[in-house]
């Protein structure tokens, strides 16, 4: 999917706007220039004429490449004589000129049918607002995972968890396994589940990262709350089409037939799309079994690759340094 439509929408948005605003203050600083040096404004009526007579030109392809090159000849005489002028005044030749935010694409987002690197950057920022993460994507990443705090057979099992993570960020695509993190608090499934969210969404991808608890709301409000008439954004949709759905704190919320039912859909959904999801959760595979049914659980347990977070509370360890 790429990049969601809302995002792209907003981007492209933005980038019209300064284009907007860049031609109008060019047009702004020419009226200013005119003032200063009245000159200018003749040299300038003469492009159009200049640029009339080559379109005539091609009328007689004999002389056509004769006359064109000549009328070239006239229009960069012409534009030195218009810098010139420019600075015989104090102001520079690109004065009137419009100065872009991005001079390659001239804030178009596209060079030649492709999207420049300026739209890619703003669509990941936008990308990383509106993934739900807020300041943990700046926080969290690849690079300042620590495997210090693990130890033993822990540290072997987290190096494979890493690699596996890296590895989902580097293949990832539609039909990308769903990834199931499970372990105690303070273990590294934020932290791993916020890195690989980073490395997605740096490819291109829609992401979004919530809690369990938050979920289940706007379900609720869907399903409960929604007024008559109520025309506001349905926060569910997305989690149906996002390219990479992440769970966090899954078992937190309180649960029911309702919430169940939910989460069911959800995953099941998601699972028949090819859609991957990431879950992270402090309960093991008998309490999912209980607090979710076993169709949840066989779900999770026959289709998700589980990545078990094992050690010492990380937390923990920090504050007794």
């Amino acid at each position: 999917m790429g990049f969601s439509e809302e995002n792209l929408t907003a981007v492209k948005n933005l980038i019209t706007e300064r284009r907007t605003k860049a031609e109008a203050d060019a047009r702004a600083r020419l009226l200013k220039a005119y003032e200063k040096a009245p000159e200018l404004k003749e040299l300038d009526a003469h492009f159009p004429l200049i640029g009339q007579a080559i379109i005539n030109a091609f009328s007689d392809p004999k002389s056509a490449e004769k006359t064109i090159n000549e009328l070239r000849k006239e229009s960069e005489a012409l534009r030195a004589a218009r810098a010139e002028c420019l600075e015989s005044v104090g102001l520079p030749s690109d004065y009137t000129s419009p100065h872009y935010f991005c001079e390659k694409c001239e804030d178009t987002g596209y060079l030649e049918y492709k999207m420049c690197d300026c739209m890619r950057k703003e669509l990941v920022k936008m990308s990383f607002k509106s993934s739900g993460l807020g300041s943990l994507i700046g926080t969290q990443s690849f690079d300042n995972f620590s495997l210090d705090y693990y130890f033993g057979d822990d540290r072997l099992t987290m190096e494979m968890n890493v690699e596996i993570a890296k590895n989902f960020v580097r293949d990832f695509g539609q039909g990308s396994p769903s990834l199931l993190l499970m372990g105690g608090t303070g273990l590294g499934k934020t932290h791993i589940s916020t890195a690989i969210a980073a490395g997605v969404i740096e490819k291109g991808y829609d992401v979004l990262y919530e809690t369990s608890q938050n979920i289940i709301s706007d379900f609720s409000f869907e399903r409960f709350g929604r007024g008559f008439g109520d025309q506001s954004e349905n926060k569910t949709e997305r989690y149906f089409d996002c390219d990479l759905l992440i769970i966090d704190d899954f078992g937190t919320e309180e649960t029911n037939q309702f919430s169940v039912a939910c989460f069911y859909n959800l995953i099941n959904t998601r699972q028949n799309k090819s859609l991957p999801t990431i879950i992270n959760t402090n309960i093991l595979h008998d309490a999912i079994a209980k607090r979710y049914t076993e169709r949840i659980a066989s779900r999770l347990f026959g289709e998700f690759t589980v990545l078990s977070f094992t050690g010492r509370d990380i937390r923990m360890q920090k504050l007794m340094q």
